[in-house]
């Protein structure tokens, strides 16, 4: 059988543009939900769209 994750709820509240979402994704990346490559392709079109927003 195999491992199974634990699942968790969180909720973040805060006012307009306080990086709600850019610390959620990091948060997201640094415990290993998202792979490097992943990031790495989204690193990639925000650029082509020049929206560079990532850290």
């Amino acid at each position: 059988m195999g491992k199974e994750k634990t699942h968790i709820n969180i909720v973040v509240i805060g006012h307009v543009d306080s990086g709600k979402s850019t610390s959620t994704g990091h948060l997201i990346y640094k415990c290993g939900g998202i792979d490097k490559r992943t990031i790495e392709k989204f690193e990639k079109e925000a650029a082509e769209v020049r929206a560079c927003i990532f850290i």
